[in-house]
């Protein structure tokens, strides 16, 4: 399991000097002053997280677009109002969360499944066709397993292993306490463990 995390984030490093040679603070400068470019600039650095956290939460591909399109609108709105109290990538990371979620709830066919009454008790439902199909694909198969999660599952395994924030900054863009965030994060990675066991014996 920590094995399959380690892989999913080693596909994102290359991309980690470009991340370094991003300066927040003259990017946000510029936008602020007009200049297109830098907006344009802060969209090609931060399109890859709001995907993926967009991508992890919602499943339908018209959905994941609108949603995309309106997490850099709102951006771009709300830029005037961000004073560098949390990382730049932070803070476009809960408007992408607190968009998807928006959407979410709009949706009454997601709302029972997304938003159990009781998580902790949360347990994978019977093998399903699909599920079956992708098991000999373990990336798949655990891609499938965490597309089955409630939305706090999936967005804690999602930050955390994909995107590699910290459990604090999880908090910061979800606005779940730090503690429950770990306590999600440990209770999701038990799930699959336990899953993914089962099925192998199987």
């Amino acid at each position: 399991m920590q094995i399959f995390f380690f892989n999913i984030c080693n596909r994102y490093h290359a991309v980690t000097d470009y991340y370094n040679m991003f300066d927040e603070k003259e990017i946000v400068s510029k936008i602020l002053k007009g200049d297109f470019r830098a907006f344009e600039r802060l969209v090609k650095q931060y399109e890859k997280l709001v995907f993926f956290v967009v991508n992890r939460l919602v499943y339908n591909q018209q959905d994941k677009e609108d949603i995309c399109q309106d997490v850099f609108i709102k951006v771009h709105h709300s830029l005037p109002k961000f004073q560098f109290q949390s990382k730049l990538s932070t803070w476009v990371a809960r408007i992408a969360y607190l968009t998807t979620v928006d959407h979410i709830k709009k949706s009454k066919q997601n709302q029972q499944a997304d938003f159990p009454d009781d998580i902790d008790n949360y347990h994978f439902t019977a093998i399903s066709p699909e599920s079956e199909l992708v098991k000999k694909d373990t990336t798949a198969y655990i891609n499938l397993l965490i597309e089955q999660m409630p939305l706090q599952y999936r967005t804690v395994i999602t930050l955390y292993h994909l995107n590699e924030f910290t459990c604090p900054e999880i908090e910061q863009i979800t606005g779940i306490p730090e503690g429950t965030v770990k306590s999600h994060l440990f209770r999701a990675r038990k799930l699959l463990k336990e899953k993914i066991e089962h099925d192998l014996k199987d």
